[in-house]
């Protein structure tokens, strides 16, 4: 699999040629994702948050077609019907068909969205050799969001299709674990503890740094108490514990949205996870694999987070201090990342990690805050459709740090706020505790 070019370099950095070789790279990178796939494979959808591989490909396609490509005057799309299939939930674009019925769209057939992908870059190729550097400076901005954007979907690509992979009872494996994928031993001591003190400090986006989406900033200041952070991620055999002390049957320890979605749910575990015999077994995208205790737990929800960091006598960190934290000097932003192609999460290596840095910040699983999803202060969305893109899901949700397995390591930064309801588990999430000082 290709590496991206990084389109997080600031804007100004990449004029015609840097933009076309920017989005070259990504749209390689999700075509090397696709790739393992049939074509029976790209057209489900398993349940109505996720969207099947090929309207993931042809979405992010459109992006380029309706955000770009159509600032020609009298630009003809390539299919008119393609923006009511395959726009998201723009509101400013136009209808579109729901949510919970993409699987249903048997046509385009996926070689048809192939097609419209090819069609769609050779536009754009032009389109960049063509126009004046006036209109270079206009969309570049809109052209570094295209592919971060696709990022996005890059890995949701994976999240989605794992999901539905799971419920076939022949087990497919996407993509077999290699050997040089071999596990670290693991760290099997208890999670030490950072300690960060009282004050006022900044978090938010940097002006002027590279790219940022736009709830990332304003920058702001922050009270903040003095905290202790885990120096790690929580594992799986501290997650078995919580599991043996009942912890799914404690209604002492949920809160009372949490409770109710256990009891509908019937949780037991977190997602994937499967008892064979006397063992517990875990479906990854390399199949059914025996569950490793020292690998962090993955694909459990704020609600499952936050009754751990109870029965645990602890809490989930918010997300100011979590950037304190993995802003501090001597953290290290490398991680398990999609370039990795392991697309699960790893055991700590002890080996690698330094004596009071929290380790694991960045990669393997995006880590649950208590922080709720809501703008910062001064936060106003941009004019237009594109304004749409972030600001009105401000609600109901709850923020992620830190990026994943599945995360391009290009497309993460220390400021950046992923969002999610809090039952879901679908994506690869985990999390780290927290405690006043």
């Amino acid at each position: 699999m290709s590496t991206v070019v990084d389109p997080s370099n600031p804007a100004s950095a990449l004029g015609r040629d840097g933009l076309w070789e920017a989005y070259r790279r990504v749209r390689q990178t999700t075509e090397a994702l696709r790739a393992p796939l049939e074509v029976e494979d790209c057209v489900v959808q398993s349940m109505a948050e996720a969207s099947p591989t090929k309207w993931h490909m042809a979405h992010t396609t459109w992006f380029f077609e309706t955000f770009v490509l159509s600032t020609q005057a009298e630009y003809a799309p390539v299919d008119p019907k393609y923006s009511y299939l395959f726009n998201s939930y723009y509101n400013a674009i136009g209808e579109r068909i729901a949510r919970d019925r993409r699987g249903l769209m048997t046509r385009p057939t996926v070689a048809e969205v192939a097609r419209y992908r090819a069609e769609v870059d050779d536009r754009v190729r032009s389109f960049l050799d063509q126009v004046d550097d006036e209109m270079i400076d206009r969309i570049r901005g809109v052209m570094i969001l295209g592919l971060n954007h696709e990022q996005q979907h890059q890995e949701l690509l994976l999240t989605d299709i794992k999901h539905a992979l799971s419920f076939n009872p022949l087990g497919p494996v996407y993509q077999p674990r290699a050997a040089a994928q071999a596990r670290p031993r693991g760290d099997r001591e208890p999670a030490g503890w950072t300690a960060h003190g009282e004050g006022v400090r900044e978090i938010g986006h940097i002006e002027g740094s590279g790219f940022a989406y736009d709830n990332e900033g304003p920058r702001h200041k922050r009270f903040v108490h003095a905290f202790e952070l885990a120096n790690r991620l929580v594992t799986n055999r501290e997650y078995l514990a919580f599991m043996s002390d009942d912890g799914y049957a404690r209604p002492e320890f949920w809160l009372s949205d949490g409770w109710a979605a256990v009891s509908r749910n019937h949780w037991a575990a977190p997602l994937y996870w499967r008892m064979e015999g006397d063992r517990w077994r875990v479906f990854t995208l390399a199949g059914m694999l025996d569950l490793d205790l020292d690998e962090p737990v993955c694909h459990v929800s704020y609600y499952e987070a936050d009754a751990y960091a109870r029965w645990a006598g602890a809490r989930l960190p918010t997300e100011a201090e979590w950037e304190i934290a993995a802003t501090a000097d001597g953290v290290s932003q490398k991680g398990g990342f999609l370039e990795s192609e392991r697309f699960h999460p790893a055991p700590l290596d002890p080996s690698t990690t330094r004596r009071n840095v929290p380790a694991q910040l960045f990669g393997d699983v995006w880590e649950w805050t208590g922080s709720p999803y809501t703008p910062y202060p001064g936060f106003r969305p941009a004019a237009g459709a594109i304004g749409e893109y972030n600001g009105k899901f401000m609600c109901n949700q709850f923020v992620l740090r830190g990026g994943s397995c599945a995360t391009p390591g290009s497309h993460v930064r220390a400021t950046y706020r992923n969002f999610f309801p809090p039952e879901a588990r679908w994506q690869f999430t985990g999390f780290r505790l927290a405690r006043d000082a």
